[in-house]
């Protein structure tokens, strides 16, 4: 699923079931948590191993920084995803891109009430007029799982907090895009600030995936 929204120069793992393998670093960072967030790390950082290997690079352990982003190993930039039934991994080598940014949700509306704090004002009805235009997809979880992404590619870049009031996203269901404004002065790349980042979204079954790809 998270193949087909991502460039041919980003390596990509992804699993539907658990796979339970950690290097010991790794497991110390879980030891304490439940069953299941236990499996959700477990099998991430299973699709990260594989990805790298793939992208060439030796099995390492993948820890994780203040901000529970993962640290990836000198010349590598990537991201995880993980949710009830699906897990993923996402890898490059840096000079090809600058960032990346993955999430998948299971495809379903949000709780009530956590619209308001994932969209912005000018967002709301735009999402309306989707969702009376292609009913069967539930826009507000694309939207909360694309911010979602934007903030996985900003953050290893900017270092700092992008709330989801910080971005103003525009869909295209045609070409199953979306481009986000963002409204903080973002970092410099490719020798400017970045102000907007473009992604890509799927939805196949009961789940659906977003990606982000800044180019360097």
């Amino acid at each position: 699923m998270i193949e087909s929204i991502l460039p041919a120069s980003v390596t990509s793992v992804e699993s539907y079931t658990d796979a339970d393998d950690l290097f010991p670093e790794e497991a110390a960072l879980v030891a304490r948590a439940v069953e299941k967030r236990r499996l959700e790390f477990a099998t991430a950082r299973w699709c990260a191993h594989k990805a790298l290997a793939d992208l060439g690079y030796p099995a390492t352990p993948i820890l994780h920084g203040p901000k529970n982003e993962p640290l990836w190993p000198d010349g590598v930039i990537g991201a995880l995803t993980h949710c009830d039934g699906y897990r993923a991994a996402a890898v490059a080598r840096t000079g090809e891109l600058a960032a990346i940014g993955i999430d998948a949700e299971p495809h379903r509306e949000l709780p009530a009430g956590v619209l308001e704090t994932v969209a912005r004002p000018e967002e709301i009805p735009a999402l309306a007029a989707l969702a009376s235009q292609h009913p069967k997809t539930h826009w507000d979880k694309l939207m909360f799982s694309a911010k979602e992404s934007v903030y996985k590619a900003w953050f290893p870049l900017a270092r700092r907090w992008l709330d989801f009031q910080d971005a103003t996203l525009r869909f295209d269901p045609a070409d199953r895009t979306f481009v986000a404004e963002l409204h903080q002065v973002g970092p410099v790349v490719g020798g400017a600030p970045l102000t907007r980042m473009r992604g890509r979204f799927v939805v196949e079954g009961e789940l659906l995936a977003t990606s982000v790809v800044v180019l360097d």
